[in-house]
């Protein structure tokens, strides 16, 4: 099957919300104090170790730079984190919101489901962020007879030896495309489940750890069900973010096409002038930072009321789990890190609302027929919850 993204870019991903597309992150530099917006608020905070302050930094030694063997500093990471947009968009137009989305799901542990018609740079969108960030990527084409051994590796017979040695899948990466992942049979969808959750993989009774940073990134295509196998919701709740991937505006695609009139190739991107401006230690310091983001007690309540108010919401049969509120506090918290707070802010939980709760949710057939949506139940959620001042 041809490389979905050989197009070179997509639309403007506005999907994630207007909190990711401030001009601070827009840029790729840090934003200083409390965003535009948002509120502080009251109440007591959530205890965080020493050393923890407005600026989000990190309590503690910093993480040392394999490569100069020196502390890295939150922010010297977060500068370089945010940096990786930039790069990303010399071969992807337009699609920072979902680069932020990414990093986001990195920066938590978590993992990404990528939704667009085919053809608006998914492909190209986590090669270009893997090459941002100096890190193994692979890519599985999933089919109706693609096997759980195909992806997550298996014992092969040695005649030399007359031994099975155990030869890795492409799950062994720290970034793996899952292409269409709702066109294989659940039994091989379910071999993601413990690579996803436990970071690691079970083969011959034997625990195999995968790579301390490790993110799927599955991609499905909205428009076309015939052949397909709907995720069920136990492995879609396993997916910390759901990115909605959108066709390009008019400008931004003559854009695509003025890249590739002038002779940009999708499949070099070491052409397009992408390098590594962020690493594993980076990432690694980033993370230990961003756990320490403090959150009040007043923002936890406003994240279980989200969460109860879809329980009951009369176009949902099925609500919100606990592990979904725990994963918005997670990407908000990263969300704050990044936009250089130490805190979380009402603005942060609504900003990340949609793409971490969209998938967690399902709407009644009634609530369907009349054209109703997740991201519009989830709207009037947002609109009739009380907001914490």
């Amino acid at each position: 099957m041809a490389q979905q993204g050989s197009d070179g870019g997509a639309g403007a991903g506005d999907d994630l919300g207007a909190g990711l597309a401030v001009d601070g992150l827009r840029d790729g530099s840090a934003v200083g104090g409390q965003a535009a917006g948002s509120r502080a608020v009251g109440g007591p905070a959530v205890s965080s170790p020493a050393g923890s302050g407005d600026d989000g930094s990190a309590g503690g030694s910093d993480i040392a730079s394999p490569a100069t063997g020196s502390p890295i500093d939150p922010a010297t990471a977060r500068t370089a984190l945010l940096a990786v947009r930039t790069e990303v968009a010399k071969a992807v137009v337009g699609q920072d919101s979902a680069v932020t989305g990414l990093v986001i799901a990195l920066l938590s542990g978590g993992h990404v489901l990528l939704e667009g018609v085919p053809g608006v740079a998914k492909t190209l969108l986590v090669r270009s962020l893997a090459a941002a960030l100096a890190l193994d990527s692979k890519r599985v084409q999933f089919t109706p007879d693609l096997m759980p051994g195909d992806v997550t590796g298996s014992a092969v017979f040695d005649s030399r030896t007359a031994e099975f040695s155990f030869r890795e899948g492409p799950v062994f990466t720290n970034l793996l495309l899952a292409d269409e992942i709702n066109r294989t049979p659940p039994k091989t969808q379910a071999s993601l489940l413990e690579a996803m959750e436990e970071r690691q993989v079970t083969v011959d009774g034997r625990p195999r750890p995968l790579p301390e940073v490790f993110l799927v990134a599955a991609t499905q295509n909205p428009v076309e069900f015939e052949g397909t196998y709907p995720l069920p919701e136990a492995q879609l709740d396993r997916f910390l973010l759901k990115l909605v991937l959108p066709v390009p505006g008019r400008d931004e695609e003559i854009g695509i096409l003025e890249r590739h009139a002038s002779g940009f190739d999708p499949r070099d991107l070491d052409a397009a002038g992408i390098r590594p401006v962020a690493g594993r230690a980076e990432l690694a310091a980033a993370r230990a930072a961003a756990r320490q983001v403090t959150v009040s007690r007043d923002v936890l309540g406003y994240i279980a009321d989200l969460a109860r108010a879809t329980r009951v919401s009369p176009s949902l049969a099925l609500g919100v789990s606990p592990r979904g509120a725990t994963a918005l506090l997670s990407t908000a918290r990263s969300w704050a890190w990044l936009a250089g707070r130490g805190y979380v802010t009402p603005d942060d939980v609504q900003a990340l609302a949609k793409p971490t709760l969209r998938h967690r949710v399902r709407l009644r057939a009634e609530a369907e027929m009349e054209g109703g949506t997740a991201d519009g139940v989830l709207d009037a959620v947002l609109g009739a919850v009380p907001v914490p001042r």
